[in-house]
């Protein structure tokens, strides 16, 4: 999409990392909204100075949706004309992603353009506000969570560079945040409150005594500290003894299928700012 006002936003650092963002990528893959929406489409917002990260959001969500489509979006056309000769070199199958990827990029910001006015059931705004105030951030959730899909998620993050420490909001179609994930590679891992590193912006700044988010953290250090006799029976033993002793000190953990993953997810109201 070209001409029409200006996008909102700021341009990203462009960091776009190989395989970087997979651990937010398979969380999307199955959320309800993308497996139940009748029009299956992701935006990548910000994806950065490379285009590979809105095709392997696409190779990953396809695997359940099929029909689904992706739309990356950046403000700097220099980027979008990158992508977009990069997207030419899939087609021609130079590259080890489907020739018939059901992807485009183009040019948006905050306000998520997308033809004919459809709606995206996914947002993903993965290392966008790390660069922006904490006061910045409702009016960025409010804008894209108005070009939602109803029922549909925005998905804003922040992971480090190897995507091995990642955490995540997601946030509904009414702009009203409900679930933050932490999403950590558990091989290796001295201490899981290394997240407190790349926490979201809304949190980031949070991580101080008398805030809901650095109990939660300090709890969930401490309990896999206390999980260490179950070392032996490997990382992911000990992370899931770890999460099921803090969910017996009534902390809210969440999708216990997906702990083995390296993930924690909790309610808002958990980590929500005081």
């Amino acid at each position: 999409m070209t001409g029409g006002p200006a996008p909102i936003g700021r341009v990203t650092r462009g960091t776009t990392g190989t395989n970087r963002l997979r651990r937010v990528d398979r969380w999307i893959a199955r959320h309800p909204a993308l497996r139940r929406s009748e029009d299956p489409i992701v935006v990548d917002l910000g994806y950065g100075a490379r285009g590979w990260t809105a095709l392997e959001l696409w190779s990953r969500v396809a695997r359940v949706r099929p029909d689904a489509e992706v739309v990356g979006l950046e403000i700097d056309p220099a980027r979008v004309e990158t992508a977009r000769a990069e997207l030419a070199r899939v087609r021609s199958g130079e590259t080890s992603f489907a020739t018939d990827a059901r992807v485009r990029f183009d040019r948006g910001g905050f306000e998520v353009p997308l033809a004919a006015g459809r709606r995206p059931v996914v947002i993903r705004a993965m290392n966008v506000l790390r660069q922006y105030d904490e006061t910045d951030v409702a009016g960025a959730w409010e804008r894209m969570a108005a070009r939602l899909q109803a029922g549909g998620v925005l998905v804003e993050g922040t992971c480090d560079e190897r995507g091995r420490i990642a955490s995540w909001i997601a946030v509904d179609d009414s702009a009203v945040p409900r679930t933050l994930t932490v999403s950590l590679r558990l091989a290796g891992l001295e201490r899981p409150g290394v997240v407190a590193e790349r926490l979201p912006k809304a949190l980031i700044h949070r991580n101080v005594p008398g805030e809901r988010v650095h109990d939660v953290l300090r709890a969930l250090d401490d309990e896999w500290d206390r999980a260490a006799a179950l070392a032996p029976f490997g990382p992911v033993q000990r992370w899931e003894g770890a999460l099921r002793a803090l969910r017996a000190r009534g902390v809210d953990v969440r999708d216990r299928g997906r702990w083995r993953l390296g993930e924690m997810t909790v309610p808002w109201a958990a980590v929500a700012p005081r």
